[in-house]
């Protein structure tokens, strides 16, 4: 683990047979990703009064006890009801070593549902980051905001990638990788990362995206291709390359960019600038290497973005930039690659829904 970057799959496979990742029952080889390693659910949910973090010199599991309104058994399923938060301890431990630090964040599926999931830890005092050394336990706080949701244990709905130092690359080293292996079709717009916009003028048709329904059936997480997506979403169509945002209102959208993460690199989606509007965009943020990428030179695949508009109606204009890939170097390149006979959900993907919902 010398080498400063983001640690690969084979580096992953290392930790765990070291005891540095620790679980129970023990780590499957489908939890480990290119760059990174799916967390799963234990059998047990706190429903709490509010979101927190444990704070520095605090337990996770003394927080739990103040703020705790009842306990859950989920090993035969349980919902999550939307708008209610939770916080379920996670099968995985760790114990890192000085220099190795972890930063986690939604898988994909579970940003396209709007599923708030996060991970906290012991003295934690940031959701998603742990801290260079930590020992202790991994927890992660649900809050589904559109939907209700079925959960068991083993289930997987956050990822957790380990550094050794850092690796971003500034913007003078991401151009000169875009000129050498071209991360999206266009000139790039680089401003501490690769800038990415909406596509709200679709090359076939007029649809641009789907807006979550405010009332509908549960989603259970193990059902894959089940659901109609007429039930739970609201098609959205421009004829003019402009889309009103209504505030509270979940919607999933696409990049007008096709992006490119060459092998030896890692990205992590971010906000683009606070001032540009009434949004955000819901970063389900890691993309692996490999992403979009094709042997003879990188083809792209558009980014998904999960957007929640804020306090006023929004207008949203076709190449409006709304967010931005850091890209960090790689320690070494991953034995496999995203999409490369991994089953990988969303390599070349346009806009699509989360894979619960029957293509349509």
């Amino acid at each position: 683990m010398e080498q400063t970057g983001v640690l690969p799959a084979q580096a992953l496979r290392a930790m765990v047979r070291e005891g540095v990742i620790r679980a129970e029952p023990a780590v499957e080889p489908a939890q480990i990703q290119p760059a990174s390693l799916d967390l799963r659910l234990g059998t047990r949910a706190w429903r709490v009064r509010a979101s927190f973090l444990a704070g520095k010199g605090r337990r996770v599991a003394d927080r739990l006890a103040a703020l705790e309104m009842h306990q859950m058994d989920l090993t035969n399923g349980a919902v999550l009801e939307k708008g209610c938060v939770y916080v379920v301890p996670l099968m995985e431990t760790l114990a890192l070593p000085r220099g190795i630090q972890a930063v986690a964040n939604a898988k994909s599926s579970t940003g396209r549902l709007d599923l708030l999931t996060r991970v906290i830890t012991d003295a934690g005092t940031e959701f998603d980051r742990v801290a260079e050394g930590y020992t202790g336990p991994l927890y992660a706080e649900i809050c589904p905001r559109s939907f209700s949701v079925l959960v068991r244990p083993g289930m997987r709905l956050n990822q957790i990638r380990f550094r050794n130092g850092q690796s971003v690359l500034t913007d003078a080293e991401l151009l000169a990788l875009h000129q050498s292996d071209t991360l999206v079709p266009d000139d790039p717009v680089i401003s501490e990362g690769l800038g990415f916009s909406v596509d709200l003028r679709p090359e076939h048709g007029t649809r641009v995206g789907y807006r979550a329904k405010p009332h509908t059936g549960v989603i259970d997480l193990d059902r894959i291709g089940a659901y109609n997506p007429r039930d739970f979403w609201e098609e959205l169509h421009s004829s003019d390359g402009q889309l009103i945002l209504d505030p509270g209102a979940f919607y999933i959208l696409v990049s007008r960019e096709a992006v490119h993460i060459p092998p030896d690199y890692a990205a992590e989606m971010a906000p683009f600038l606070a001032m540009v509007g009434e949004f955000r965009v819901h970063y389900a943020g890691f993309f692996d290497p490999g992403f979009g990428h094709a042997p003879a030179g990188g083809a792209g695949a558009r980014g998904v973005l999960e957007v929640r508009c804020h306090e006023a109606p929004f207008v949203l204009e076709h190449g409006q930039i709304v967010g931005r890939l850091v890209y960090e170097r790689m320690s070494e390149r991953p034995e496999s690659l995203y999409g490369a006979g991994i089953a990988s959900n969303y390599q070349g993907q346009g806009l699509k829904l989360s894979k619960h919902f029957r293509a349509g």
